[in-house]
């Protein structure tokens, strides 16, 4: 009889996992690069279209014949309160107007859910995960009947019980110490918050016999053994790889990852609506009162963002990264991949 999770056991050609960075720094190059240096790599389909998705499968799959992975976000609801959103893009015309554009229209949508379920239902990449919730189980099924190895992020016990039961091969769980995005199953920027990583890799092996991802500021050989002690199979990274040059990450943000203005990262809701952990710069200064509005707020402030980046101002631009993102090399994702694993 299986054991839950052999599958994705199976799967793991190593101990390292670069994690899916929505936004443009998960390029199938850097996928492919990871899979060569024998490191299971993420496609990120958050903020694509479902065509935009299969395209980049579909350059990874004629790339490699080794695994890889596609993750997907799970739509929250409407905003509850459309007048705190209106109030909190009122107090951002200033910062539109300093990179001479305007921003972008409120607006809620699932992330062309459907049709990226429908397209990976059809065919199946070896591994899909899901952020900010748990997919019907309906769909787990599906997917895994179509072959694919199915895992979800959680960052507390009580998500890792609601994931294991829709069926999953895996979670991935992601301490307070990440980059980007919580991906808490609520808007709430405590949960999760409680434990650091290794605390809550022992509560959620406590409660899940699934084999379990580590993710949250992990730069370095000693942090993987001491995830993989803590409970874990293998490590997910994402800051690590950002200064790569198979990232996609903007020049600009590559450059404020090892800029000494930039010191300090903290989890904020100032660009997005949404908790996430970022490099503290003056726009994350002067907005803390972002309320939770997810995607609203992030679709509104899109223009913003691409404008600040065109213009080169970090100081408007969402800097997503992990404590330990001064660590972040400037060196080809396979030796990132072999310095996790303890290489010189």
């Amino acid at each position: 009889m299986a054991v839950p999770g052999d599958r994705f056991r199976a799967l793991l050609a190593g101990p390292v996992v670069v994690a899916p960075m929505a936004g443009g720094p998960s390029t199938p190059e850097l996928v492919v690069a990871a899979a060569g240096a024998g490191a299971l790599g993420f496609l990120a389909a958050g903020y694509k279209s479902a065509g935009a998705m299969q395209a980049e499968i579909d350059t990874v799959r004629a790339a490699t014949g080794e695994p890889f992975g596609v993750n997907v976000f799970v739509p929250g609801a409407p905003a509850g309160d459309p007048a705190a959103v209106s109030a909190y893009l009122s107090s951002l015309s200033a910062d539109a107007a300093a990179v001479g554009t305007e921003l972008g229209e409120a607006r809620w949508d699932d992330d062309d859910w459907g049709a990226k379920v429908d397209v990976l239902v059809a065919a199946p990449p070896p591994v899909v995960s899901f952020t900010f919730g748990c997919p019907p189980a309906g769909v787990v099924s599906a997917l895994r009947g179509g072959g694919a190895v199915v895992g979800v992020t959680v960052t507390h016990p009580v998500e890792a019980g609601l994931a294991e039961e829709t069926g999953v091969d895996f979670l991935s769980v992601q301490g307070p110490e990440a980059g980007a995005h919580r991906g808490t199953f609520v808007n709430d920027v405590r949960r999760g918050a409680e434990r650091d990583l290794f605390d809550l890799l022992r509560a959620v092996a406590s409660v899940s016999a699934l084999p379990l991802l580590a993710a949250g500021g992990i730069m370095g050989p000693e942090a993987a053994r001491a995830a993989q002690a803590a409970g874990a199979v293998a490590v997910q990274c994402g800051t690590a790889f950002l200064r790569c040059p198979e990232s996609g990450a903007h020049p600009v943000y590559k450059a404020a990852l090892a800029d000494p203005r930039f010191t300090d990262t903290t989890v904020t809701r100032a660009f997005s609506g949404r908790p996430a952990r970022g490099l503290v710069n003056a726009f994350v200064r002067a907005h803390r009162d972002a309320p939770p509005a997810y995607p609203e707020v992030n679709n509104a402030t899109r223009p913003l963002r691409a404008a600040a980046a065109a213009a080169g101002d970090a100081e408007r631009m969402s800097l997503w990264a992990g404590q330990g993102c001064r660590h972040a090399r400037d060196a080809p994702a396979a030796d990132v991949v072999a310095h996790l694993r303890g290489a010189p």
